[in-house]
């Protein structure tokens, strides 16, 4: 008993002074002050060095004494080098399109007319945008024949519209812009009401629309979404036919005539109001390949007719069967309190005035596109 309880003591007391060392070698010691003499209490650790190195005997069979080489498949470049170009701030889209619509009957008992009819279609939109400034930029070219059995060849679809607007932000958080905007509106040949054929009732700048403006837009990240508002705009109304112009074709002021209806005075070719603008584009994917879009218009005059809203909202919806091959519906609902319907002339005299109407326009086509 008596020489475990020595061993025991022993070995608590060595233990005691292994973690003494342990703890002094872990830390560096602060110098300690001793009758105003300070002395280091750094503990420095002992590096062993061995003189003389034993060589290997014995060496291992399955150790190959061969210089270590380094093995790798290196694959030549294919590609030429290219040089590093400035990333573009531009957007771009060219669009070429025709839809060809085509009816045909042989000995058909219920009856009908042979018609086919093609309506061509190339747009082109620039964007640029940095930081602070977007500048959004579209011109959209459209025009269609149509023909049917027995009957003058008709036009289809015939349109001129662009579109510009310049905005700019304060800072990179805000999705609200001060914008300026211009558009223009016209069309490419004579329009008729068929079956007449012999009195236009519109042909190129008659009329032909401009909108200046200015006011604010909100234009979020990531969204094809385009909310634009202007309580300054001015519009203006051409109508450089001077026929149609005589007539107050538009909302221009007619020509004053005597009482034999002879035209003392030509009619006005331009119209100017100022008036409140809201526009507003949206594009969105509604499922796989099929994309809906619309572009709204509406507008109001301060000075003259305040409260009438001049509509122009186009709806489209486009379904893309393979890279050239596309479908589209498309409408085009239009009202103008300027534009006036049922006008009952009585020798020469204009007995009722008429009065505007919603004018609405649909279409339906599968054709070739070309994206460029």
């Amino acid at each position: 008993m008596e020489m475990n309880r020595i061993m025991f003591k022993k070995t608590i007391a060595l233990l005691v002074l292994t973690l003494c060392i342990s703890a002094l070698n872990a830390q560096v010691a602060k110098p300690v002050e001793v009758d105003s003499v300070k002395v280091d209490t750094t503990i420095v650790g002992t590096i062993v060095v061995r003189k003389n190195q034993e060589k290997i005997k014995n060496i291992p069979r399955g150790v190959k004494l061969a210089n270590p080489r380094l093995t790798y498949e290196a694959n030549p470049r294919k590609e030429n080098f290219g040089w590093f170009t400035v990333p573009s701030f531009w957007e771009k889209t060219n669009h070429l399109g025709v839809n060809i619509n085509e009816v045909a009957f042989v000995n058909w008992k219920a009856g009908g007319n042979n018609s086919v009819s093609a309506i061509g279609e190339v747009k082109f939109v620039r964007n640029y945008k940095f930081r602070y400034v977007q500048w959004s930029n579209s011109l959209d070219l459209r025009f269609g024949l149509s023909a049917i059995e027995g009957e003058k060849l008709r036009k289809a679809d015939d349109a001129i519209r662009f579109s510009s607007t310049f905005a700019y932000r304060r800072d990179t958080i805000s999705n609200w812009y001060y914008s300026v905007k211009a558009n223009f509106n016209t069309q490419f040949a004579d329009g008729y009401k068929y079956p007449n054929t012999e009195n236009i009732i519109s042909t190129f700048m008659a009329p032909g629309y401009v909108f200046i403006g200015a006011g604010t837009s909100y234009i979020p990240e990531g969204k094809k979404f385009n909310l634009y508002i202007s309580p300054i705009t001015q519009k203006a109304t051409f109508v450089l036919d001077q026929e149609l112009a005589n007539s107050g074709a538009f909302g221009v002021k007619k020509a004053e005539r005597d009482a034999d209806g002879n035209i003392t005075k030509e009619g006005e070719r331009t119209l100017m109001e100022f008036g409140f603008l809201v526009t507003n584009t949206w594009k969105t994917n509604v499922a796989k390949n099929m994309t809906l879009a619309h572009d709204l218009t509406l507008y109001t005059d301060y000075l003259n007719s305040f409260g009438n809203v001049d509509i122009d909202w186009e709806l489209r919806l486009d379904m893309k069967v393979n890279q050239y091959v596309k479908a589209n519906i498309g409408t085009n609902l239009l009202y103008d309190d300027d534009i006036l319907f049922d006008e009952v002339v009585t020798d020469g005299v204009v007995t009722t005035q008429g009065r505007p109407k919603i004018q609405f326009k649909q279409l339906l086509g599968v054709g070739l596109s070309y994206d460029f």
